[in-house]
């Protein structure tokens, strides 16, 4: 074994990092602040009922049970110093190593709006997720007093129309339909989609434009678009244009800055607070340093950057490893090559989209969604043995209308995984000063 890797981050790009250069025979410490990894595409799901949070969270000492080089820390993190390659974790405690890949992904973006961080949902982990699933429950499932209608503080308003807001959008007013046919929730209200450009899905095609808005207004959803959010309020939403919208669920997928921890890099921070690195994945003039994933601005060979996907995370992080295992065999690296898997986004239970290939041919409905199924799996199979358990789940929940039921009277349905049951994360929901007083067990573990 050579000298080890320290990876700073256990989500698709530092995971797939640290397995890559196990691989090789490189000792690797990762270092999460949680001891697990969380799948943020099917975050939404989570937040809507549709999966408990525990099936998009998988254990770092359960993915890496089989890889005796990569040693998992968890650990908050203090301080980076990158020229050292060194951390020094919350406790004290030091870590050097003779590379460090930086892989701490992302946190919401609110743009300094009044109110957005106090009392909007963000939606960019597990515990995340379980917040607003826990808010959505709380207030639908409200008695109705008896001297007067609140429909209208009931409204769900999700800020950003990129795909988290249309997917999460598309689940929400999914959920709310099944409770009205239910008869469980008659008096809950409508579901708005708000951004500040003129389409949903910016980053798509006018097809794929046309498609995502016709859908969701099939589906009920108020859309306002050309108009940006001023504040975010405790009970509703103040827009530029001078409207409000009356709600006490606000959910939060306006935009994406890297984390703090990046400030770490200095100089080299660019867009978004992300590290600016090299073609090949290096941070400026700093051997031995390396970003990947949501934390860097890493360039797409003609003069942008790439989007904040998992599958460039993941692909990124192997990369790095690739670099890394180069350097250590004294070669050259390389620029890193994405491969392009298209872009897709889940509207509904029986709406996708999705832009695959070169030339970016659109299709939608069932043939999108399969698009959409095969590059999760792919991405679901750095972590899990089993992807067919995924494949056999979202099929299911493609092909047929699951009634939610915002567990009162069932949980929702799980993905069969097949893990060993007593091997399960710990996710901690810490209580933000404006989500509400709320108490929730999750995997057994109560948390407030």
């Amino acid at each position: 074994m050579t000298e080890g890797v320290l990876v700073l981050g256990g989500g698709l790009a530092g995971v797939a990092c640290a397995q890559q250069l196990a691989q090789d025979g490189i000792e690797v410490t990762l270092v999460d602040r949680n001891d697990y990894h969380q799948f943020q595409p099917l975050l939404y799901q989570v937040a809507s009922s549709q999966l408990p949070a525990e099936d998009v969270a998988r254990p770092h000492r359960t993915i890496f049970q089989k890889t005796p080089a990569v040693k998992v820390m968890t650990a908050g993190v203090s301080s980076v110093d990158l020229a050292a390659h060194s951390l020094t974790l919350a406790e004290g405690r030091t870590l050097s190593g003779s590379h460090v890949v930086m892989a701490a992904g992302g946190q919401p973006n609110f743009f300094g709006i009044p109110g957005a961080a106090e009392h909007a949902f963000p939606l960019y982990s597990v515990a995340d997720a379980e917040r607003l699933r826990l808010q959505v429950k709380s207030v639908l499932q409200e008695p109705r007093p008896s001297g007067g209608d609140e429909v209208p503080a009931r409204n769900i308003v999700v800020v950003g129309a990129g795909p988290t807001g249309v997917e999460t959008t598309g689940a929400l007013s999914e959920l709310i339909e099944a409770l009205r046919a239910d008869g469980k929730e008659a008096n809950t209200g409508t579901v708005f989609l708000v951004d500040r450009g003129e389409v949903l899905l910016g980053g798509f095609s006018d097809k794929a434009h046309n498609y995502a808005h016709r859908k969701l207004t099939e589906a009920g959803v108020q859309i306002r678009l050309g108009a940006g959010v001023a504040a975010v309020h405790p009970d509703g939403v103040a827009l530029d244009d001078g409207s409000t919208i009356p709600s006490r669920i606000v959910v939060w997928a306006g935009g994406e800055s890297a984390a703090e921890i990046a400030s770490a890099a200095g100089s080299m921070r660019g867009a978004g607070g992300r590290i600016d690195v090299r073609a090949d994945l290096g941070v400026g003039d700093l051997p031995g340093v390396w970003a990947v994933g949501d934390v860097a601005n890493i360039p797409d060979g003609a003069g942008g950057t790439l989007p904040q996907l998992g599958s460039v995370a993941q692909q990124s992080g192997r990369w790095a490893a690739q670099n890394i295992v180069r350097q250590q065999r004294g070669e050259q690296t390389k620029p890193f090559a994405y491969k392009d898997k298209g872009i897709m986004a889940m509207i509904g239970r029986n709406a996708a989209v999705a832009e695959v290939g070169k030339h970016r041919h659109q299709v939608d409905g069932p043939i999108a969604f399969a698009a959409w199924l095969g590059v999760h799996a792919m991405l679901l199979s750095g972590v899990h043995a089993r992807t067919d358990a995924f494949l056999t789940w979202a099929w299911d929940y493609f092909d047929r209308d699951h009634a939610a039921t915002l567990e009162s009277s069932a949980r929702p349905q799980r993905i069969a995984w097949g893990d060993d049951g007593d091997d399960q994360p710990h996710i901690r929901l810490d209580k933000p000063a404006s989500v509400g007083d709320h108490t929730t067990t999750v995997r057994g573990e109560t948390h407030g």
